[in-house]
């Protein structure tokens, strides 16, 4: 931003800060509407919040975009530094919901555990731990 004046810098600082602040004023709102408090009755309908959950997640996205290329001036930088910020953040994004598919799995399987775990326990039988029905064949060596 160093080829910009002053007032023109000011400009740019203050139509960030309006912009910031209409895309989360629409943000509130689509989330005011989506659990019931605008429409009453709406708030039980999956594709209505399955609707408002994706157009927030958008909404939010765009801000994140839009604070770094234009507050943490990364539309002014050489591709590779910008790149070089950007990757390891996609990176992170990928972690993040790799660890939340994986604390499912953990809980799945930890529901599976307490139940074998509250299956009572029968004693081994002596002398074999095969079934009756297992075929066995004499080893003579």
């Amino acid at each position: 931003m160093s080829h910009l004046s002053y007032e023109e810098s000011k400009k740019r600082v203050r139509y960030g800060l309006v912009l910031l602040a209409v895309v989360t004023l629409i943000e509130v709102a689509i989330s005011l509407f989506g659990k019931g408090h605008i429409i009453s009755g709406v708030h039980g309908n999956v594709i209505v919040l399955a609707t408002c959950g994706l157009l927030i997640a958008g909404l939010s996205l765009y801000k994140a975009y839009f604070i770094v290329y234009e507050f943490m001036h990364m539309k002014y930088e050489v591709k590779g530094l910008a790149m070089s910020v950007l990757l390891p953040t996609l990176l992170l994004i990928w972690a993040i919901i790799a660890f939340f598919q994986e604390g499912n799995a953990w809980k799945n399987r930890r529901e599976d555990v307490q139940k074998r775990n509250s299956q009572p326990i029968t004693p081994a039988q002596e002398g074999s731990l095969l079934s009756p029905d297992t075929y066995q064949m004499d080893w003579k060596g």
